[in-house]
C-alpha cells in the first residue's frame, strides 16, 4: 500500500494537520498551491476566499511534484471556506480524474464545517471513502491534542485500508 497526503493550507492549520498525518501513515505529501495566492493578512482573505467558492472558481496551480493516480490510500484536507472546500482544492478535484482509490478525508475549520466533507465525496465520485475527521483551529487549540488525534486516525485507516 503506497500512501499519499494531498492538501491545501492557507494559513498553516490543514498544513500542520496533513504533516501530522503523513508522519502517522509513512506517506507521501502533496501540497497543492495557487500560481497566485490570496492574501493572508486581515479580514478580505474571508471575502476573497469565499467568493472564490462561491463562484466555483478553479485558480491555477502550480505543478504537482507527484502523481495521485501512483497511489492507492488518498488522504485529502482542507480548509474550510464558505462552508465547503477551498478553491484550488475545486482545480485539482475537477482535474485529477481519480477513479477507483481509497480516500480518508479530512478539514480544518475557525467555525461551522456545515457539509464540506460531503461536498469533498461528490466531488470524488467512483472513489472508496473510508474516514473522515475535521479539527477546529488546531493551531490556536491544544496543537499537541490535535496532532495526537490526527496520528492516531491516520494510524487507524493505514491498519484498516
Amino acid at each position: 500500500m503506497k500512501p499519499l497526503v494531498i492538501f491545501y493550507s492557507l494559513e498553516g492549520n490543514t498544513k500542520f494537520i496533513a504533516d501530522a498525518i503523513a508522519k502517522a501513515a509513512k506517506a507521501d505529501i502533496l501540497e497543492i498551491k495557487p500560481k497566485k495566492e490570496i492574501n493572508t493578512k486581515g479580514f478580505m482573505r474571508f471575502l476573497w476566499g469565499g467568493g472564490q467558492v462561491v463562484m466555483r472558481e478553479k485558480p491555477h496551480l502550480l505543478p504537482f511534484d507527484k502523481n495521485p493516480q501512483d497511489y492507492d490510500v488518498i488522504f485529502i484536507g482542507t480548509p474550510v471556506w464558505a462552508f465547503s472546500y477551498s478553491a484550488p482544492l475545486n482545480t485539482f478535484f475537477h482535474n485529477a480524474g481519480l477513479k477507483g482509490k481509497k480516500f480518508a478525508l479530512f478539514v480544518c475549520h475557525g467555525g461551522v464545517k456545515k457539509n464540506t466533507l460531503g461536498d469533498m465525496k461528490k466531488a470524488l465520485p467512483g472513489n472508496e471513502f473510508i474516514g473522515e475527521i475535521d479539527f477546529f483551529e488546531p493551531l490556536k487549540n491544544d496543537r499537541e491534542l490535535c496532532a495526537k488525534k490526527a496520528k492516531q486516525w491516520a494510524k487507524k485507516i493505514i491498519n484498516d485500508a
